[in-house]
């Protein structure tokens, strides 16, 4: 099912202000440090983005890339089970999704964003052998 305006659902818009507004620990400083002003890579990264029928952590429309940090609630079943639901329509829509847990951000902040550059860069080269392609 295709959506326009990048997927963005208006009505989960409050909720995303809330959440913007009360960001844990770990998201602020992802954002903080890494993310916030094209600090990554030049990409701009949209903080808690209503996307589909979800609020994304981080994402950013040029990759489409949503980056999810998970707290502990992330460790109960139900959680878990969300999670995997809202990854997988996440995908179907043409978005990949990377999981960090909260953990990993406040104590390996370092290798977090070296798994997000090594992401893009991947995605980046993965593009432009699709623009060689097609040009021949």
């Amino acid at each position: 099912m295709l959506y326009s305006n990048n997927d963005y659902r208006k009505y989960l818009q409050p909720y995303a202000n809330k959440l913007r507004k009360n960001m844990t620990r770990a998201e602020a400083c992802l954002w903080k440090y890494a993310l916030k002003s094209k600090k990554l890579k030049g990409y701009t990264f949209r903080r808690q983005r209503p996307v589909l029928k979800y609020i994304a952590d981080f994402m950013c429309l040029d990759l489409k890339l949503v980056i999810e940090v998970d707290g502990g609630t992330h460790l109960e079943a139900a959680t878990i089970a969300k999670d995997k639901v809202k990854q997988k329509d996440l995908e179907e829509a043409g978005y990949t999704v990377l999981r960090f847990t909260d953990h990993e951000v406040l104590k390996h902040m370092n290798a977090v964003i070296g798994s997000i550059e090594e992401w893009v860069e991947q995605y980046e080269k993965s593009k432009s052998a699709e623009r060689g392609q097609s040009g021949k």
